[in-house]
């Protein structure tokens, strides 16, 4: 279970950097930045 949860953490943050990169607007990269900071923290598992 929990590696199902690992793997769908690594996916949304995979989607998150992605926007984060491609979108050029300083407000959605920093919303971006925001939500991906949590996410790291979760794969490192780190609470």
């Amino acid at each position: 279970m929990t590696w199902i949860y690992m793997g769908l953490v690594a996916l949304v943050l995979f989607l998150v950097v992605d926007r984060c990169l491609r979108d050029r607007d300083p407000m959605t990269q920093a919303t971006a930045a925001m939500v991906a900071i949590p996410l790291v923290l979760r794969l490192l598992r780190v609470k």
